[in-house]
């Protein structure tokens, strides 16, 4: 399943020269949810225990830490979750009855440059005694912070009811439901920015009705209660180097359950052909893959918006295909490999210039291992 999105990058070849990226500080305070004002006893009091953090609604968002025996971690009312890494964590309904949300939001510590790409990243788990289970999740920047008097959720006329404030927003959908309880899922966005994102909120903007939703086998009657740690804002800058994207794969390998997008899989306006650093860096997860023959890979195909709905969606399975067809050539069962084109649903950047939609024609990529049952546990 895709647990988030992960587009890639303008990568302009010039001379044998591609660009390599790398990051600055991260632009979110207490992005682990460890520095606090007071350890926490109560529920829904994230907006005063937990430094930077604050609510943007009525919602009661609840606040863990190691430090307390009601609200602590690993064990809280609401199961039990070790962190990401440190002694702290955040926990937030993104799906309930009767539209009830809750949200998180927090300053950046500077406003993002107009046309700078940045990558979001933050960990979820969900909550052992919720009953369902979310797929998307959803990203708002904001110019000033909000301060909406409900406990539902922030929809865009609540939104625009501030004319002062300017927004940026998207999602980050999955292919299939955050439903892990026993570990955490990384949600992965890179994005353009407008230059006026100076405040983020995370959070489901949909309605019951909109929200794509699993049962867990739970009957609570709770909703998709999720835990949330370890966010991080980065601006990526390119730096001119003498390297082939799939040489920094050999060195960085390659991460399970993670979405990635390739590198140097370069596709020109209403192509799908494989660019020679493509087929090095296909090389290069072909020997990853082969080592391990439990690996699955799962493919997403994008394009830009130029096109009709159809012809995009066509377009982008067979560049999902080429990727799939070499792969196998090199000897990786068909079985395998699963693939779908999302045509031009689904953009990371504004098709409105090149560089965007340049950014839009990508292929991404999940690697999960096939869990198997211990003989004893098999029926």
């Amino acid at each position: 399943m895709f647990l988030r999105i992960h587009p890639n990058l303008v990568l302009i070849a010039f001379l044998g020269v591609l660009p390599v990226f790398v990051y600055s500080q991260n632009l979110i305070s207490n992005p682990g949810f460890e520095t606090y004002n007071e350890c926490p006893r109560h529920l829904g009091n994230l907006h005063q225990d937990v430094a930077d953090w604050t609510t943007p609604t009525s919602g009661t968002t609840d606040y863990f830490h190691m430090c307390s025996f009601h609200m602590g971690t690993p064990e809280n009312f609401n199961g039990v979750q070790r962190t990401v890494e440190g002694e702290g964590y955040a926990g937030f309904y993104a799906y309930a009855p009767d539209d009830y949300r809750e949200y998180l939001q927090v300053p950046l510590r500077s406003t993002l440059k107009a046309g700078a790409v940045y990558r979001l990243s933050f960990y979820v788990s969900l909550a052992e005694r919720s009953d369902y289970a979310i797929r998307d999740f959803g990203i708002l920047f904001s110019s000033e912070p909000l301060e909406i008097d409900t406990k539902k959720n922030i929809t865009k006329a609540k939104r625009f009811a501030y004319a002062e404030n300017e927004y940026n927003y998207f999602e980050t959908p999955a292919d299939d439901f955050l439903s892990d309880t026993s570990d955490w899922s990384r949600i992965e966005a890179r994005f353009e920015a407008e230059g006026t994102e100076r405040y983020l909120i995370l959070g489901n903007f949909r309605t019951n009705r909109q929200t794509r939703t699993t049962k867990t086998g739970r009957s609570s009657n709770k909703g998709a209660y999720y835990y949330i740690d370890k966010v991080a804002l980065l601006e990526q800058k390119p730096e001119l180097a003498i390297a082939h994207a799939s040489s920094e794969r050999q060195k960085e390998g390659f991460q399970l359950d993670s979405l990635q997008v390739f590198r140097s899989l370069l596709f020109e306006f209403d192509t799908y052909s494989l660019s020679h650093p493509g087929r090095e860096e296909l090389q290069s997860l072909y020997e990853f893959l082969r080592q391990d023959p439990d690996l699955q890979l799962q493919l997403a195909g994008h394009t830009d918006g130029k096109g009709t709905v159809d012809y995009n969606r066509t377009l982008s399975e067979k560049r999902c295909l080429a990727v799939a067809k070499y792969l196998e050539n090199l000897g990786i069962p068909s079985g395998r490999i699963q693939w779908e084109g999302y045509g031009s649903s689904r953009p990371i950047a504004s098709n409105e210039t090149e560089v965007g939609r340049s950014q839009n024609r990508r292929v991404e990529f999940l690697i999960r291992k096939t869990r198997h049952l211990p003989p004893d546990s098999e029926k």
